[in-house]
């Protein structure tokens, strides 16, 4: 399935007429019909019922549609704003970050940034820390919010906060009596770890905070996804420690204690390319410094 594709069903589905949809595409209708057709083989679903008239889309044509649409939306968004960095009206910044960190400060250091820099766009991308060191070096974006240290020279890594980890339990649970936790009492329960893959990533940092006290928790279940994770947390299936920024998802099912060892962190690490210069990248990190400093006089 090919973008022309998308395009040409888009038109096709928009005007359920295959004469207009040509004339709109510039084409001729049969290879137009033949191209339609051809989508249809590809993905073993009929997306037009041609007995009707007018024109009708199946459901499985009406789910495409919405799909292609946003799908078309944001290919036409990304080529107006190539052609705009192209011309050198506007500039553009990439950020990558790991889904815990949205919890945190960074959504407040997205919206100031841009407030900040309206000839600025602005690309965000959720990714892995480890696959925010590949998006750096290829330079596909700019700067990176991980949790995990990168040992490479030709990246800097900045901890900008070490988060404390709580414990995510279940409403009703019986530790909830409890003011804090320790991770004794946490390793006798079933223990949702998250994410299962890829690792190395968070999900390490929890493990080697047990093993720094002697302890090997019970694991009851791997999730990829955060939202997923506290979800099972949720459903009784087991505990989870999270981030303690994630207390923001507010859920009635869940509850959070902090733990009894303080030294059970997770850090929010700010990485870049070694020697980077550019002034978006600086105006940028003078903006994280301005807010952390603003932060820990609240």
């Amino acid at each position: 399935m090919e973008l022309r594709h998308l395009r040409y069903f888009e038109a096709v589905a928009t005007e359920l007429n295959f004469s207009r949809a040509a004339e709109r595409l510039h084409i001729a209708q049969p290879p137009l019909s033949r191209q339609i057709r051809q989508l249809e083989d590809e993905l073993g679903a009929e997306l037009i019922d041609r007995t009707a008239r007018p024109l009708r889309l199946t459901p499985a044509g009406r789910f495409l549609l919405e799909q292609a649409t946003q799908l078309l939306a944001r290919v036409r968004e990304v080529g107006d704003a190539t052609r705009r960095i192209a011309r050198g009206q506007r500039a553009w910044f990439g950020i990558g970050f790991v889904p815990s960190t949205l919890y945190g400060v960074l959504p407040e250091l997205i919206q100031r940034f841009r407030a900040g820099q309206p000839d600025v766009d602005v690309g965000l991308s959720e990714l892995t820390t480890v696959q925010q060191r590949d998006a750096l070096k290829a330079r596909r974006i700019d700067v990176g919010f991980g949790r995990l240290v990168l040992d490479d020279p030709e990246l800097t890594g900045e901890v900008i906060l070490q988060e404390a980890m709580v414990a995510a339990l279940p409403a009703g649970h019986a530790l909830l009596k409890r003011k804090r936790l320790s991770l004794a009492l946490l390793a006798a329960e079933p223990l949702i770890l998250y994410p299962a893959r890829p690792r190395p990533s968070y999900a390490d940092q929890v493990l080697a905070v047990f093993r720094a006290q002697g302890l090997s928790p019970t694991i009851a279940m791997e999730a990829n996804e955060l939202q997923t994770t506290i979800g099972l947390v949720a459903a009784g299936i087991g505990l989870a420690l999270v981030p303690e920024s994630v207390q923001r998802l507010h859920r009635d099912d869940v509850r959070y204690r902090p733990l009894a060892e303080a030294g059970a962190v997770s850090p929010v690490i700010m990485n870049f390319r070694t020697g980077d210069d550019a002034p978006t990248l600086a105006a940028f990190r003078r903006l994280v410094r301005g807010v952390l400093a603003e932060a820990s006089r609240r």
